[in-house]
């Protein structure tokens, strides 16, 4: 028996075939395009991803030595996206997770008295990051769009009810547990959505989808619609919770720190809901199908891989991001150069969307080198922001950090965060992680597998960074760099 995983990312989907011994048999890529209408704005057109998940699944398929027996999907999160419920057409681009529009939105909630009260029931805070935010700004300047969500014709979600609505013909309109978690509209204590937070959001709660738990068959895709595919859809959850499972950080304690577009730094809190007043992040890490949840201390950073992607695509100083390392290695240190890409704004433990990317210490003598350095330096220094706050004001050790996703490749960055977390950081021989979080969900609804424990006998490490010296003085500049990036809007 074999699972095919979805991974529907910010900037590309990636499907896998993943066998019973946890083996990747296939993969299938595509990209899809991003859309910045304006500064601080940024969209997906839903059909675009919809294809390039086709293309993807069709790659992977191709490729397959074996035969899917089921499907789990996981996602970027906190995307909003209103779809027909008749045709599937969408009526406008999804607003992506980094996008900061709905900014004037959180700050009139803020001022109004609401954040102690979202806090408290969510987790989470007034940040545009949030889908919540984001359909608020929508019902206030789209009244088009709106019209058909207040009417009944349209229905949100997130991207992964999207999706399912694509792979089952319409016919299913569900979210896992996750990913409603992410939204602002999700009580963490009840494990529902709250009317409370759909009123102050103006949201219609008939809208929004069923809550399902993360694994168990919740559809079947249709033939017609999905590849001619006839599968139940039995695992899902959202992108860095799909990490955590894939990982198999099953245990409290447990952390993980997934390098993709963003960086996510996640910890197994069981089942205990634990705060922080100091930037992290209470969540959902995944529901089972007896009620049971496990939840999750998250730091959400918000570019650290699009920041390579943006020194590629945006300044043409990289052909591709492998290269970073050999780059990077040829000069000792980033020569004095701090970057800090809040090209998005500041996530975790700053939270500040009026931040700006900042560059610090050019001088005469600074190359390309410095500034490719410079990043992969960042990045690190975000992720120490991150776990100094877990182990300092919340009080979780980590006494290592496996590491996953793309820049995790990279052997010059994972050292230098080993250095700097003075944390043994461990990376896996599958660095797909997020798409293996989502099939072995799968393959727990559909039988492929019996327990977690059967699943932890998959995980299989590739190498383990040792901590070496720590630049305490670099990272001292970084924080003053930050400081420099803040508020800029």
């Amino acid at each position: 028996m074999s699972v095919l995983a979805v991974d529907a990312g910010t900037t590309g989907v990636t499907a896998v075939v993943v066998t019973e011994d946890g083996r990747v048999d296939s993969r299938g890529y595509q990209e899809f395009a991003q859309h910045f209408p304006e500064p601080g704005r940024v969209e997906h057109a839903p059909e675009e991803i919809w294809q390039a998940v086709l293309a993807a699944c069709r790659a992977a398929l191709d490729a397959a030595t074996v035969t899917p027996t089921c499907v789990g999907i996981t996602n970027q999160r906190e995307t909003a996206v209103l779809w027909d419920r008749s045709t599937l057409a969408a009526p406008r681009r999804a607003i992506v997770w980094q996008d900061r529009r709905s900014a004037g939105v959180c700050a009139r909630l803020r001022d109004a008295g609401h954040e102690p009260r979202v806090a408290e029931l969510t987790g989470l805070r007034l940040d545009p990051y949030f889908t919540g935010t984001k359909l608020t700004w929508l019902a206030e300047h789209d009244p088009r769009a709106w019209a058909g969500v207040t009417e009944g014709r349209t229905a949100l979600g997130t991207v992964d009810s999207y999706l399912i609505a694509r792979m089952t013909g319409g016919a299913r309109h569900v979210t896992d547990a996750s990913n409603a978690s992410r939204t602002l509209l999700y009580d963490l204590a009840e494990g529902g959505w709250s009317d409370e937070l759909c009123e102050l959001f103006g949201v219609p709660r008939r809208a929004l989808p069923e809550i399902v738990p993360n694994h168990g068959v919740v559809g079947r895709t249709d033939t017609g619609s999905f590849l001619g595919l006839d599968l139940p859809i039995s695992g899902l959850a959202g992108d860095q919770q799909a990490a955590l499972f894939g990982q198999t950080c099953f245990s409290p304690g447990d952390v993980k720190c997934t390098y993709g577009t963003g960086s996510f730094v996640l910890i197994n809190t069981g089942g205990e809901l634990v705060r922080s007043q100091e930037g992290l992040l209470t969540t959902v890490a995944w529901q089972d199908p007896s009620g049971e949840i496990t939840y999750a201390l998250e730091g959400a950073i918000f570019v650290t891989g699009a920041a390579i992607q943006w020194l590629r695509d945006g300044l043409g100083l990289v052909n591709t991001a492998p290269e970073t390392q050999a780059i990077a290695r040829t000069v000792p240190d980033s020569g004095g150069v701090v970057f800090v890409p809040a090209l998005t704004g500041l996530g975790a433990p700053h939270w500040d969307p009026g931040a700006r990317g900042t560059i610090c210490g050019i001088t005469r003598g600074t190359t390309r080198a410095h500034l490719v350095r410079a990043t992969l330096e960042a990045i690190a220094f975000e992720v120490r922001d991150v776990v100094e706050v877990m182990t300092g004001a919340a009080g979780l050790p980590v006494p290592v950090l496996k590491s996953d996703g793309g820049a995790s490749g990279n052997d010059l960055l994972m050292q230098y965060q080993a250095d700097q977390l003075a944390t043994p950081v461990e990376r896996p021989v599958v660095h797909d992680t997020t798409a293996l979080g989502a099939a072995f969900l799968a393959g727990l609804g559909a039988g492929v597998w019996s327990s977690t424990d059967e699943l932890r006998q998959t995980w299989r490490l590739d190498r383990r960074f040792e901590p070496g010296t720590r630049d305490d003085d670099a990272y001292r500049l970084w924080g003053r760099a930050v400081e420099r990036a803040r508020a800029w809007v």
